[in-house]
Order: structure tokens, then sequence, then C-alpha cells
């Protein structure tokens, strides 16, 4: 029987709300900033929580003013913004569905008339619905987590294409599901694996332009996601079977998205990190 990791506990609503969850993540950053993204803005979506709070945050003591894109979860965004001013940097917010091309748009727009530069995108929201039958899934359900997952990168990569100059740099999240698959989060994997061939076949195109596009795969992660979607006693074992016994937390995952936003990363692109607990990847 896996190691009890966190007390059992679910939500009704995805993404879910870090509010809710106990104990919360830890998404403060473990260190000192050095500039590293300095004069730098950048965008980050499913800013509100989780990886992307942990993102936000790390990103601005590293001197980046910050863009939070969020769905409905003012609270936590607020704390978000919040975290980020402390840090001495500004903080947007942006609140509605990477899924809708109009307000992506409206995103890359607003963005663009507050800081008058765009210099980093994270794609980072995300959904996943547990359904142990590939027959449970609805056509509703599928075409909502790929508005998500995967076509709101695809627009607001379309959006903030025209505005990122040479020494920008695109981080997307996609998974380590998309690597070794998940019996019971099949259309979630699929958008993940449709990430790392976007990923790869977006560097491609755009590294004449001085613009690279890299991924993270995280592996189990303690953010609302989790018990917004797994019955209570799956979120109590989360991550016991990793090579580190544990799950990760968002700040443990955050350090991969600044490592290839900023130029410690400069001669990568196309490529993939994977900070999941130990787990091999790709042999």
């Amino acid at each position: 029987m896996p190691e009890q990791m966190n007390p059992p506990q679910t939500q009704d609503h995805q993404p879910g709300r870090e509010t809710e969850m106990h104990p919360k993540p830890d998404y403060m950053p473990k260190f000192p900033g050095n500039g590293r993204l300095k004069g730098k803005v950048a965008i980050i979506t499913g800013g509100d929580s989780g990886i992307g709070r942990a993102c936000a945050v790390l990103f601005a003591r590293e001197g980046a003013e910050v863009a939070l894109v969020y769905l409905e979860e003012t609270e936590d965004a607020v704390i978000t913004a919040e975290a980020v001013k402390a840090e001495g940097k500004e903080a947007l917010l942006l609140r509605g569905d990477v899924g809708d091309k109009t307000f992506c748009d409206t995103v890359i727009g607003q963005v663009i008339e507050q800081f008058g530069q765009l210099d980093v995108l994270v794609n980072n929201a995300a959904e996943q619905h547990m359904q142990t039958e590939l027959t449970d899934i609805t056509e509703e359900q599928l075409r909502q987590t790929f508005e998500t997952n995967f076509f709101g990168y695809m627009y607001l990569t379309q959006a903030a294409l025209p505005h990122l100059k040479e020494g920008a740099s695109i981080v997307n999240t996609t998974s380590v599901t998309a690597y070794r698959g998940s019996p019971t989060l099949v259309d979630y994997a699929s958008t993940k694996g449709a990430i790392v061939a976007f990923t790869r076949s977006l560097s491609g195109q755009l590294a004449e332009k001085g613009i690279r596009v890299n991924g993270v795969a995280p592996g189990p992660i303690w953010t609302p996601l989790i018990p917004a979607s797994f019955p209570a006693d799956k979120v109590a074992e989360f991550g016991a079977t990793q090579p580190l016994k544990r799950p990760g937390q968002p700040n443990e995952v955050a350090t991969s998205h600044l490592f290839l936003a900023c130029d410690e990363s400069s001669y990568m692109t196309g490529q993939v990190l994977h900070p999941n607990g130990g787990e091999i990847i790709g042999g």
C-alpha cells in the first residue's frame, strides 16, 4: 500500500482552488533572485495557482513583470498577484477562458497596452477529468479538455508571435503522461502528447527568428488540479510510487520554466525538461 502523502480531500470543480487545499502547495522560491529576467515581461496561463503561481513569483523575483491569466479562481489569483508585488514587480490579472481565441487575442492586446512588450510566454493552463473507460469520455469532455489544454496554447501563441522578438522564449507545460500514458486520463494525456509535438514543431519554425520554444513535463505535483481530479483515497496516495516517494511541489517545477525562459538555456530549443521525482523517461 503506498504511503499516505496528504490528507484525503476532493474538490468538485476544475481546475481547483489552492485556497481549499490542505496542506497548501509550496510555491515560494528557495533562493534569492539574480536578475535572470530583468526588464522582461512574461505571460503565464493558469497563473493563479499551482505551477503557474510558482512561476509567477519566481519570475518576479528574477525581475519580470507578470501577466497572470486564469479561468475564474479570482481569490487564488489575487493571492498570487500580491506575492508578485511583494517581489517588487507588477502583476496584471486577466480572467477568461484560454480555449476562446477572442479572449487570447485580448490577453495579448492588454499585455502590450500595459507593458509595451512581451518576452516570455508560459503556456500552462490545464484541466483533467478522470475516466476509467474510454467510452465514458463524452464529446463535451473531450472537446473541453483539448480546448483548454491544447487549443489555448495554439491560440495564445498565435496572438503573441507578432510581438515576440529575437531572444524571446516560449515555455509549454506538458506532462509525464505524454510519455508513459495514463489509463484513467486518456484525453488529458493525449493533449499533453500534442503539446510535445507542438513544442518540437514550432521550435523548428521559429529557430531562424531567434525565438526558442521548449517544454516542461512535470510528474505528480501537488496542485489544485489533483484534489479536483481524483477521489480522496487516490489524493492521499498521490506521488507515493515515484522513486523519490512523494509528490513534487510547484516551486520544484518552476525552476525548470525559469531556466528555459532565460538566457541560461540559450542553446536549447525543442527540448523538454522532466521534473518528475525520478521517473526515467525515454530510456
